[in-house]
């Protein structure tokens, strides 16, 4: 199965600025995720920046392609490399997060099988399960609530759903399994990526801020899967590199 991986890549990040670029046992950290990538089979791997620093070190390992720095979301940058590029509306295109470098290229595979496998999804993700309650507490971790067939209700980085009977009493009191973690692995066809940006942002992805619930605003489905290949967390700040090195280095 033919598909696409986008990769966007942004220098200032709030919490972490230059990111894409730290050192990761000896490589940046954006060559990581363009390997994993690469190892799932992706038939064109583009990392979409509009950082000259991160283009230049990108340059190396993956074909790059420029974009307005006045985009607001990763599916933005894609939409503009889709238009470049010219990529054909029934391609599957994944939105693989620039920091996530050690994401399974099992999952990256799967998102994209699951998307091609029906047309009445217009969006594919994946979720993982949570064994920490301060994970379920912890706004840098996502969840994600689905129905029965999969698809997504919201996703939060408050504790949903709400276990009433036991978080009104004590609200430091969770269980961890009622919650599933969402991944940041998106599947799209480009048509859609078309027509999700012709949408006015939404306040929910605002509040949360969080750009799939601009999907789910204006009624649109996105399927969502338990990952074959539960992942690390990712990298928000410069203790979870720390946290994640010394795991590393444990192994």
């Amino acid at each position: 199965m033919a598909f696409t991986v986008v990769i966007p890549a942004r220098y200032q990040s709030s919490r972490f600025p230059g990111k894409p670029l730290v050192d990761i046992k000896g490589k940046p950290m954006i060559q990581h995720v363009v390997e994993r990538a690469q190892e799932a089979g992706a038939t064109a791997v583009i990392v979409a920046t509009d950082d000259n620093r991160i283009a230049s070190v990108a340059e190396e390992f993956a074909e790059v392609v420029m974009t307005d720095t006045a985009h607001t979301s990763g599916t933005e940058r894609i939409a503009e490399v889709v238009r470049t590029k010219c990529i054909a509306d029934e391609e599957i295109v994944v939105n693989v997060q620039g920091d996530e470098p050690f994401v399974p290229a099992d999952n990256i595979k799967q998102v994209a099988e699951n998307l091609a496998a029906s047309e009445s999804w217009q969006m594919s993700t994946l979720c993982t399960e949570l064994h920490s309650p301060a994970d379920v507490l912890n706004p840098n971790v996502v969840k994600v609530v689905a129905s029965a067939s999969g698809r997504a209700m919201y996703f939060s980085r408050s504790a949903i759903p709400f276990a009433r009977d036991t978080m009104m009493a004590e609200p430091v009191s969770v269980d961890p399994t009622l919650y599933r973690r969402h991944i940041g692995l998106y599947a799209y066809r480009a048509q859609y990526i078309k027509q999700y940006v012709s949408y006015q942002p939404s306040a929910l992805e605002h509040i949360e801020s969080l750009e799939q619930l601009r999907a789910l605003w204006y009624d649109d489905a996105i399927h969502v899967a338990l990952a074959k290949c539960p992942p690390p967390v990712g990298i928000d700040t410069p203790e979870d590199l720390a946290t994640l090195l010394t795991s590393l280095n444990a192994t």
